[in-house]
């Protein structure tokens, strides 16, 4: 089944590739999750669409995404969440937040997509979370979680 991305999928590829998939995943999960939608001529125009919106907001070369990577491994990021006795949240930190929290340190716009945790974060403490800025290039920074008084 030929489909074309409309959001990143890892191991597949970015919005607007065009890929070759069994027909069970491409039916089943990417076209009703809204990861892809299904090839044709058409739909293949929309990919010039796709990727020139992808252009506007992804780090642009290997130069760019050094730089964000020392601004990102630069910061000390510390969200504040609610939680019970010994330390245990109510509720989870999710990518979205750490993204704010990134932003209100003084960092770049991320996409949350990109975030990579290392599991649930459900208790206080400190954190590594990895950022795929590009292909090639990874960011890992520490996210500080601490009760809210």
């Amino acid at each position: 089944m030929k489909i074309i991305l409309t959001q990143e999928v890892s191991g597949l590829g970015t919005p607007g590739d065009i890929v070759e998939v069994k027909n069970g995943y491409g039916r089943n999960y990417l076209l009703p999750q809204g990861f892809a939608i299904q090839w044709s001529k058409g739909a293949e125009k929309q990919v010039t669409v796709i990727k020139r919106a992808r252009d506007a907001r992804e780090i642009r070369d290997l130069g760019q995404a050094t730089e964000v990577k020392g601004q990102i491994e630069g910061l000390k990021v510390t969200l504040t969440a609610r939680s019970g006795n010994g330390g245990r949240l109510f509720g989870s930190i999710t990518p979205a937040e750490i993204v704010d929290a990134v932003k209100a340190a003084g960092g770049p716009a991320l996409d949350r997509r990109r975030l990579e945790l290392p599991g649930h974060i459900k208790t206080t403490g400190s954190y590594p979370v990895k950022v795929k800025l590009h292909p090639e290039v990874t960011a890992t920074f520490p996210v500080n979680v601490v009760a809210a008084k």
